[in-house]
């Protein structure tokens, strides 16, 4: 989920001088590699972080118990090891003599107290549905809560900690590089916000300085001399450049005044290949885009919004938009999570709701129409910062032409004030979202937007069987049993038509003549350690 803002970094590189090597810059400014990006939505908290544009720069600055490379392969990172007898009883130990940047100490303590924070309902943490496989997440969790942390957590000494769960977890140790899952120091518990506006973790990269977030400009990380795991830097720095739109970062990237772009604007998708040469890079990716309407819109609760979300998919011509927008750098959706991920299964009971349909889209609609007339108009909010427009308004025309109705994207600035007014819940239409991988795993996906009460569920999505089936997935004793539960769950959703999938993502980005290699991983961000000049 992506957000940016940056109109004064956009001004100052539509002028042509570039953030990165110019010559108001100082010297050791050229050593940083510049990749885009956008502002963060909240302060660098991990379990607070939802979004890609905060998740790219928390992944640089903190290590976990596990790490994922760019291939989506699960290494241990700071444990020393993970044991379980039942996968519901784990031993974690962890490896000594590691330190947050400020010097002290990464002990088990550092684990447990950054979980419960994380959990706790009053911090009101937009990651704090990770730990609900927990024992003593129900008590932590509501509001108010009847306990301040989670009684399956313990710490045992400093390099040890047990974690009991509620039900066994196929998904837990793999889930253990996962942002929420980070360590934080003693010093973040006095002031958090304060805190994430200057970090402190323990991973390859540490803040460049106090005030190195120039909000909607540029975020630079130095690489961490201390730190002692898998992912050493590469590079010098990274500078995280924030942009307006992607089409002024491709100019940038073509002036070599930016090092590596992780999405190619819709306008140059044609020519892409052709401008960078063996600089262009196409892969699928774990990446997913959805539009996804809250149940308190009007026209869209009940049984008439099943029949509208319906028929609204079926109105859209997925195959076409991919080619024609495009240029197959995005795949039809056939399910709710992404090609690419263990698992996937394009054939699902029910998919034919996501094929092209237009008698059928007029046939459901007219049936909505008849449990309450359709008015108004039927609006997708998106993020002029993204490079969203061509295809939201591309999605509206198939409905309007389909369907016969008033249908139009709505441009919001930015991303932050897409996912402020959609977490506030008063966005009050349709709006453009998707999920990228955290970690390889289709549970990830679906357990975080559409588990009832996750705070990253976008769309209000509330059926106790789909959770039922999502547990029972989880507590599978092999990944191929809880690939079929899976199945099941994705069948509830697309009955249910939680929202709508759009497309699947084959990922298209570029690095400039300044980097020898800039490897984009598994879920579609660069593998930022291992950008080279």
């Amino acid at each position: 989920m992506k957000r940016t803002t940056a109109i004064i970094a956009a001004l100052v590189t539509a002028s042509g001088i570039g953030l990165a090597g110019c010559s108001s810059d100082s010297s050791g400014d050229s050593d940083f590699v510049t990749v885009n990006a956008g502002e963060p939505q909240n302060p660098l908290v991990p379990t607070n972080t939802n979004e890609n544009q905060g998740g790219r720069v928390v992944d640089r600055l903190y290590a976990g118990l596990r790490r994922y490379d760019a291939k989506g392969e699960v290494f241990d990172e700071m444990a020393e090891s993970i044991t379980s007898p039942d996968k519901k009883n784990y031993t974690i130990k962890i490896k000594p003599d590691w330190t947050f940047t400020d010097g002290t100490p990464v002990t088990a303590k550092s684990f447990v107290d950054a979980w419960n924070y994380g959990a706790l309902s009053t911090n009101a943490q937009l990651q704090s549905y990770v730990f609900t496989p927990i024992v003593g997440f129900a008590d932590v969790s509501v509001d108010p809560p009847t306990a301040q942390t989670m009684s399956g957590l313990k710490v045992v000494d400093d390099q040890t900690f047990t974690v009991e769960l509620t039900e066994p977890s196929i998904d837990f140790e793999i889930s253990l590089g996962y942002a929420p899952f980070y360590p934080l120091p003693e010093v973040a518990f006095k002031d958090m916000k304060a805190f994430g506006e200057n970090p402190i973790g323990n991973g390859p990269y540490k803040f460049a300085g106090d005030g190195a977030w120039e909000h909607n400009v540029k975020i630079d990380l130095v690489p961490n001399e201390t730190y002692k795991g898998g992912r050493p830097a590469k590079n010098k720095g990274l500078r995280f450049v924030m942009y307006q739109n992607f089409d002024v970062a491709y100019a940038d990237l073509q002036a070599g005044n930016l090092d590596a772009l992780d999405t190619i604007p819709g306008s140059a998708l044609g020519s892409y290949k052709q401008d960078l040469g063996d600089r262009a890079i196409t892969v699928p990716t774990a990446q997913n885009a959805h539009i996804g309407i809250q149940t308190s819109t009007p026209h869209f609760g009940g049984e008439e919004g099943l029949l509208r979300r319906k028929a609204l998919s079926m109105a859209i011509n997925r195959e076409q938009i991919s080619e024609n927008i495009f240029y197959g750098t995005r795949t039809p959706a056939r399910d709710f999570t992404a090609s690419t991920l263990p698992g996937y299964d394009g054939n699902l009971p029910g998919s034919e709701v996501l094929d092209f349909n237009p008698e059928e889209a007029k046939k459901l609609w007219a049936q909505a129409d008849a449990i309450s007339p359709w008015t108004g108009k039927y609006e997708i909010a998106y993020n002029a910062d993204g490079d969203h427009q061509a295809w939201i308004e591309a999605v509206a025309n198939s409905i309007k032409n389909t369907l016969g109705i008033d249908a139009s994207g709505v441009s919001y600035p930015t991303f932050k004030q897409v996912r402020d007014d959609v977490n506030a819940k008063t966005i009050n239409k349709a709006f453009r979202y998707g999920w990228q991988g955290d970690y390889p795993s289709m549970l990830q996906f679906l357990t975080s937007q559409y588990f009832s009460f996750s705070e990253t569920n976008n769309v209000d999505y509330n059926n106790p069987e789909f959770d039922r089936l999502l547990n029972a997935a989880l507590a599978a004793p092999t990944p191929e049993e809880s690939y079929k539960i899976v199945a099941q769950a994705q069948a509830l959703l697309l009955k249910d038509m939680a929202d709508i999938p759009v497309f699947d993502y084959v990922a298209a980005a570029g690095r400039s003549d300044k980097v020898s290699t800039a490897p984009l991983a598994w879920n579609g961000l660069f593998d930022f350690e291992n950008i080279e000049k």
